[in-house]
């Protein structure tokens, strides 16, 4: 199995698949410094606590808002000092998405992984431009695509400065308004020997439900992420927040912090039974 390494130092993370369980978790958008702050030093002693690799997640800018009068975040260039300073308190792995391609380059001297958004998984540009970093690439699956289409993202980011690519899951639409999540999507997408993560958080989302927003219901949370570990992944990606009722983005599927801990420790111990039992190999 393909190993990638995201960040530098004890806290680093190796994401495998036959691995132990990566957390990647933050608010979905970087709200403002002192919130973001919060969370990443709770993920640190969730992180500490349960002895397990947590990459830090939140969006500058989420370009892709139903609503254009949605907040988007703070922007670039005032989330560069924020992720810096971050990196300083915490030594957490970053990670936070892409829209343009002359984002690629400004971000990540500040990050550690560079997120493709699903919907744009199929930009050759974008794509080329996050591989030329020489940062690691995390590509969420479209939920337009077949699993095995990701094969072709994958090769776009092996002709450039390819320093290892992950998957990410997210569901498939379902008709409008809807996602699903298919399990055999996440055995089909580890054929392609990249790490695979599943996204709990935009799995329970109603796309577009709400007419100019997206809605969803968190509840579904625990749930997918634990199906989803029990096929045996590399990681599980949750979006949290303090106060998931007021956040600014994605607030019906954002899991609450304070419960983030118990669902982590869940997750941990279904990843080890998993792992550690043998493939069921059939005659």
């Amino acid at each position: 199995m393909t190993a990638v390494i995201v960040g530098q130092g004890p806290r680093s993370a190796t994401i495998c698949n036959d691995r132990a369980l990566t957390i990647i978790a933050g608010p979905c958008v970087l709200e403002n410094r002192g919130m973001a702050i919060d969370v990443a030093q709770e993920l640190v002693q969730i992180s500490d606590q349960l002895d397990v690799k947590i990459v830090f997640k939140a969006s500058f800018d989420k370009a892709n808002r139903t609503n254009g009068q949605s907040p988007r975040g703070v922007g670039l260039q005032a989330a560069l000092p924020i992720f810096e300073e971050i990196k300083k308190l915490t030594s957490l792995p970053i990670t936070t998405d892409v829209h343009e391609c002359a984002q690629c380059a400004k971000v990540a001297p500040y990050i550690d992984l560079i997120q493709i958004p699903a919907l744009l998984s199929r930009q050759t540009d974008l794509l080329i431009a996050a591989a030329n970093t020489g940062l690691p690439v995390n590509i969420k699956k479209g939920p337009f695509m077949a699993p095995e289409d990701m094969l072709y993202a994958i090769e776009k980011l092996r002709t450039q400065k390819f320093q290892g690519a992950i998957i990410t899951e997210r569901g498939t639409s379902f008709g409008y308004n809807n996602l699903i999540s298919d399990m055999r999507s996440l055995s089909i997408l580890k054929d392609t020997s990249a790490p695979v993560i599943f996204d709990a958080s935009h799995a329970s989302q109603y796309p577009t439900a709400l007419g100019s927003t997206s809605g969803g219901d968190r509840r579904y949370t625990p749930i997918l992420a634990r199906a989803a570990v029990a096929v045996g992944v590399a990681g599980v990606f949750i979006e949290t927040h303090p106060n998931p009722k007021h956040a600014q983005s994605d607030s019906a599927t954002q899991f609450p912090l304070n419960n983030l801990a118990q669902l982590i420790k869940q997750l941990i111990s279904l990843d080890q039974l998993i792992k550690g039992s043998p493939e069921i190999a059939l005659q």
